[in-house]
């Protein structure tokens, strides 16, 4: 936790100004009024953190409706939900509690990537060092900068997590083997309560993890049936218990995203569309901008990959590419072990690049859930996992060849001197240089707003409705607004009448829907329909408010447009 609040909280400022000779100087920011990333997603995403706080406070009820997105359904499923999460939206309220709680789960986000790395790494056979070294790859890989937004993307230390406690509840390790004395039912269990935690963050990395832990216990369960080791019946009960929660768990997120693409057909993604999001193998070697190493100087590289750069960068490290190539060579794993974890680099890597790969397409087509995937790159996650074992295994042979060394024998620290400079080469790589922008205070208008409820905020679009998401968790107001990856026709129908307010159409809309107040932002409307409506009086069926800066348009129920 300690590395993490450095590496993305303490150290950049500090880093930015030596490399800068003080011209630029950045300020460590206030957690509680900025926002780690930008403006766009994170705002969202600290309102889903507080929406699922909310609905556990209430027992749950409206849950997948959520205040936003009214009178559509299923709201919270048009986005991955992190409803993991949730017992952290208990923590506070109102903006200001959302986006101190966002910045907190941001760090705690890379720290348990850290750990899961770390605690499958020592479970695998790496000594501390080299698992140390695994974690750093997987926690502050340059790609994961692309997605600073993308809280859902950058939490999948519990899928390294789990796996580090399957391994160790079933005995299986790199090094051993499987040793029948050294199975352990309850870290099993706890493994699929862990797995069962990542994929209740949301399918945007949860999809993959699914299957690869489908396919790992299929190839588990095919070794069993050929050797038949004796197992004792504590981990039969606490594999059929702990993988049946699982299979609920995902079962329960995978029917609300069915019923969401049974609402609305055109969720499913075309592959043209999966073509514009595809990255290419030039990604691998370029880094997001928010790479404090690379970042500046991938600018042109970054360009030459075309739209949407953020998805397409898929730098893992150079640092992690030279010590995973040296693992194929040096390393403390069989060299069976090493060729299957370079097919599973190789195979992962030509699956990220999507319609620019030979395999994709097959998961497109065949394996349910990828055809509503619009971003392959983010299977990236699963070549770093393999790069990262190659690169402990060189690591540890090379603390064991240390301590072999010739007379005077090296001792551990001595040893721990030549391997632990590997750490720091793959964690200064992994520097951010991330923004921490001011979050918009919600405007006076939506608390008067909220009293009359629904409501709509106008000029409704996905940048603003951002925003409007966030200011809704105070209080949680029921709101028209809100946006997603998807925006369904019935939502972009609204927004369409409601380019005419007040109008005819548009207040009978309003009169169908029950809204009873909409705010107009005057900061927001400059060159949009709305800007004239802040020098119009009052219309008949409607009471005008000015409430600071902005405006509150009250919808008598009972009367209409004449």
């Amino acid at each position: 936790m300690l590395l993490a609040v450095a590496m993305i909280w303490l150290i950049p400022p500090y880093v930015v100004r030596m490399r800068t000779a003080g011209a630029r100087t950045v300020p460590i920011a206030d957690p509680a009024h900025t926002i780690v990333g930008d403006l766009g997603d994170p705002t969202a995403q600290a309102w889903l953190v507080g929406w699922g706080g909310h609905a556990l406070t209430h027992g749950l009820r409206g849950l997948w409706d959520t205040n936003a997105f009214y009178p559509d359904p299923y709201g919270l499923a048009l986005n991955d939900s992190l409803l993991g999460y949730a017992p952290a939206g208990l923590i506070g309220n109102g903006v200001v509690g959302a986006v101190l709680r966002y910045n907190v789960l941001f760090v705690l986000a890379f720290a348990l990537a850290f750990l899961g790395g770390y605690a499958l790494l020592r479970q695998l056979g790496a000594n501390k060092v080299a698992a140390a070294v695994a974690g750093a790859a997987l926690a502050y890989a340059p790609w994961r900068y692309g997605h600073d937004g993308h809280l859902n993307i950058l939490s999948t230390g519990g899928i390294t997590l789990a796996l580090a406690m399957l391994a160790r509840g079933h005995g299986l390790s790199f090094t051993r083997g499987y040793r029948a004395e050294r199975v352990r039912p309850g870290w099993a269990f706890a493994g699929w309560l862990v797995a069962a935690w990542q994929v209740s963050l949301g399918f945007g990395v949860g999809l993959g993890f699914v299957y690869v832990l489908a396919a790992l216990c299929l190839i588990t369960l095919t070794a069993w049936l050929i050797h038949r080791p004796r197992l004792s019946r504590r981990l039969i009960v606490g594999d059929l218990i702990g993988g049946l929660v699982f299979t609920a768990v995902t079962g329960y997120f995978a029917y609300a995203y069915k019923h969401v693409r049974e609402l609305n057909p055109d969720v499913t993604r075309d592959w043209d569309y999966v073509a514009h999001f595809s990255p290419t193998l030039r990604g691998l070697l370029v880094a997001p901008q928010s790479s404090l190493t690379w970042g500046t100087l991938h600018t042109d590289a970054r360009t030459a990959l075309g739209d949407v750069p953020t998805e397409k960068v898929l730098l893992c490290g150079y640092a992690l590419y030279l010590l995973a190539f040296a693992g194929l060579f040096l390393s403390r794993w069989s060299p069976a072990q090493r060729l299957l974890l370079l097919f599973g680099a190789v195979v992962g890597v030509l699956l990220a690049l999507g319609t620019n790969g030979p395999i994709y397409r097959l998961l497109y087509l065949y394996v349910p859930g990828f055809d509503g995937s619009r971003t392959p790159g983010r299977l990236i996650l699963w070549p770093t996992l393999c790069l990262a074992i190659l690169a402990a295994g060189l690591v540890t042979h090379l603390a064991e060849v240390a301590r072999r060394g010739a007379e005077p024998k090296w001792s551990v620290r001595e040893a721990r001197l030549l391997t632990v400079p590997l750490l720091v080469l793959v964690l200064a790589e992994g520097l951010p240089d991330l923004g921490h922008p001011q979050t918009p205070a919600a405007p006076a208008a939506m608390a008067l707003a909220s009293a009359h409820a629904p409501i709509l905020v106008l000029p409704s679009n996905d940048s603003i409705d951002l925003h409007v998401l966030l200011w809704s968790t105070d209080g949680f107001p029921t709101m028209v607004n809100g946006a997603a990856s998807y925006t369904t026709p019935n939502r972009q129908g609204i927004r369409d009448v409601m380019a005419t307010f007040p109008s005819e159409p548009a207040l009978d809309r309003l009169h169908q829907l029950g809204i009873r107040s909409v705010v107009l932002l005057r900061d927001r409307v400059q060159g949009t329909p709305y800007q004239p409506l802040l020098d119009i009086p009052d219309v008949p069926g409607i009471t005008r408010h000015d409430v600071g800066p902005d405006v509150v348009y009250t919808i008598d129920t009972n009367t209409k447009n004449p």
